[in-house]
C-alpha cells in the first residue's frame, strides 16, 4: 500500500509569503502600509477618519504586534498579524 500524500508535490517555497523585517524598510513605505491597513480595515466601517488609527498601527509594528508580509506571487506587501508557529 502506498500513502497518497507521498505522491503529492510539495509547494514551491519561493511562492510562500514571508515576513520582512521593518528595519529594512523606509519610514515612507511603513507609513504607506499603515495607511493602507487603516483604510482597508476601518475605511468601510463608516469611520469618519480611518487614518486616525495610523499612529496606533505604526506603534503595533514597532512592538511586533503587526508585521510586514510580502507575497512573492502577487508581488505585494501588506500588514498582518505574525503567525504563531
Amino acid at each position: 500500500m502506498t500513502n497518497q500524500t507521498e505522491n503529492q508535490p510539495e509547494g514551491d517555497p519561493r511562492q510562500e509569503k514571508f515576513v520582512v523585517e521593518t528595519e529594512l524598510l523606509s519610514d515612507d513605505l511603513l507609513e504607506g502600509l499603515a495607511e493602507e491597513y487603516c483604510t482597508r480595515y476601518h475605511g468601510l466601517n463608516d469611520t469618519e477618519s480611518p487614518l486616525a488609527e495610523r499612529d496606533r498601527v505604526l506603534a503595533a509594528l514597532r512592538r511586533g504586534d503587526l508585521v510586514v508580509w510580502f507575497d512573492p506571487v502577487e508581488n505585494i506587501a501588506s500588514l498582518g498579524h505574525p503567525s504563531k508557529v
